[in-house]
């Protein structure tokens, strides 16, 4: 038989498993890729740490001057921890204050797990 041929075959057909398959289906493996996206950044990883070491909410000029870049880089990665939903924010007059929402890190926490784990 032709190697080339040979090779070709076995790409269709795989050599040891022909039925493997992903255990992600698309929708699974966007979700965890969005999850590890959203703390992939250094910036993000700080700024979960300053809220989780309040038990109440962190007025923003105090994560500005907590954090060592300008204000549109600090509301940039606030803006997208808003929007992955782990944490919320509270207008005050001027300011606005930041919370991080406990049980929406616990439920990233455990979707991660639950998927890491399965890779082992």
């Amino acid at each position: 038989m032709d190697e080339t041929l040979e090779l070709t075959e076995r790409r269709v057909t795989g050599c040891c498993r022909p039925a493997l398959a992903p255990r992600l289906d698309a929708a699974a493996a966007k979700r965890l890729s969005d999850d590890l996206s959203i703390l992939s950044h250094p910036m993000r990883l700080q700024i979960l740490d300053l809220l989780a070491q309040r038990d109440g909410q962190i007025c923003v000029c105090d994560l500005e001057a907590a954090l060592p870049v300008k204000q549109p880089t600090v509301s940039h990665h606030l803006k997208l921890l808003r929007e992955a939903g782990l944490i919320d924010s509270e207008r005050r007059g001027l300011w606005v204050y930041y919370m991080i929402r406990c049980e929406a890190v616990t439920a990233l926490r455990d979707r991660l797990l639950t998927q890491l784990d399965a890779l082992r």
